[in-house]
């Protein structure tokens, strides 16, 4: 009994293994509590239908396990007697304590947004939310760090506002020279939100014409007419007007054609009769359509036809298909194309 009573750094040997009865129990009561979450408390949460509390229940039994060593710990502490860093210990398991508070809310919410952004992504065609998804997770989780660590700090005694009030002049620094970053991702976040275009849609902004290939949360892709890849910060889509060519309810088409001026009457007439029946019969041609005798030309009789493609018609296939049987019909009918002539007139002495 009398070694039992023996002081070591300023405690009896008794003290020093009561200390250490909590250390161990803490460590016990943690072990007991993980297998307990392990066990019990995700079995049960498998059996429901949302993931969420599977999600949370995984994510929590961590940072709960570590409080109650962190308990263990600090009632080893109370326990003993310290002279000089008794403060300063007392500080850092404050600092330990918000830390560990932190890591729980940081996971907790990480799991709600994830919830969240994978039910949006199911309803939702846009692969937007799968790029933006993991920069919203990692935000909330700065935020939630930062706001532990500030309170950690604080709580610890140290003066937190001139610390922030020096790194505010560091901070503006940074903030002028990634303003145009952090405008080309609310520029995304308004794509996102706006839904202007989406992939596969046919666009034009700043007099680029191409199909969008890739919306990211910082820039997007088009692939141009000519078949070059074009990358495209997402501020443009902001500050420029956005033409979106596919969601068009249909394309208008005018063609003029010039026919001789020794074509007769009749022949002009079955000419705007065989513009009709091909315009008309065309699968991918709406029925809203004009075919008339527009004009007399410099050097031709001009015949004109304005018509829609409709959404199931390509831009391009449909009018060549159409140009093609008009070509092949008049040439068939013998209808001559005029092309620039000029007659001269000489008066013989």
């Amino acid at each position: 009994m009398e070694k039992l009573d023996s002081i070591i750094l300023g405690n009896s040997i008794t003290a020093w293994l009561i200390a250490l009865a909590y250390i161990v129990g803490s460590v016990i009561v943690a072990r007991i509590v993980y297998a307990i979450f392990s066990k019990v408390v995700k079995k049960y949460t498998a059996s429901t239908v949302n993931d969420l509390d599977d999600k949370i229940a995984d994510q929590i039994e961590e940072p709960i396990s570590l409080a109650f060593v962190l308990l263990g710990f600090w009632l080893a502490y109370s326990h003993l007697v310290f002279e000089d860093s008794g403060e300063t210990i007392g500080k850092v398991f404050q600092i330990a304590f918000v830390l560990d508070l932190t890591w729980l809310v940081s996971r907790v919410l990480d799991s709600i947004v994830e919830s969240l952004l994978l039910r949006s992504a199911k309803l939702s065609k846009s692969s937007m939310i799968n790029q933006i998804g993991p920069i919203l997770r990692k935000t909330v989780r700065s935020f939630v760090w930062i706001l532990g660590i500030i309170t950690a700090m604080n709580n610890a005694g140290f003066d937190v506002g001139a610390m922030l009030a020096g790194v505010g002049i560091g901070g503006l620094a940074m903030a002028m020279a990634a303003k145009d970053f952090v405008a080309n991702i609310f520029g995304g976040i308004t794509v996102f939100v706006d839904k202007p275009f989406k992939v596969g849609d046919r666009i034009v902004v700043d007099g680029i014409d191409g199909t969008v290939q890739e919306i990211g949360i910082r820039s997007s892709r088009l692939i141009t007419l000519q078949g070059r890849m074009v990358t495209i910060p997402n501020n443009s889509f902001t500050n420029s007007a956005v033409e979106n060519i596919t969601a068009e309810p249909s394309r208008k088409v005018s063609i003029t054609l010039g026919l001789t001026y020794d074509t007769p009457p009749e022949k002009v007439q079955l000419a705007v009769a065989i513009l009709k029946d091909i315009v008309g019969n065309h699968s991918d041609t709406e029925n809203d359509f004009t075919v008339w005798f527009s004009a007399f030309g410099d050097f031709s009789l001009n015949v004109s036809c304005t018509y829609y493609i409709n959404k199931t018609g390509h831009w391009a296939d449909t009018p060549g298909e159409i140009n093609m049987q008009i070509l092949e019909k008049f040439n068939a009918e013998k209808l001559d194309f005029a092309f620039p002539t000029q007659t001269i007139l000489t008066q013989s002495s």
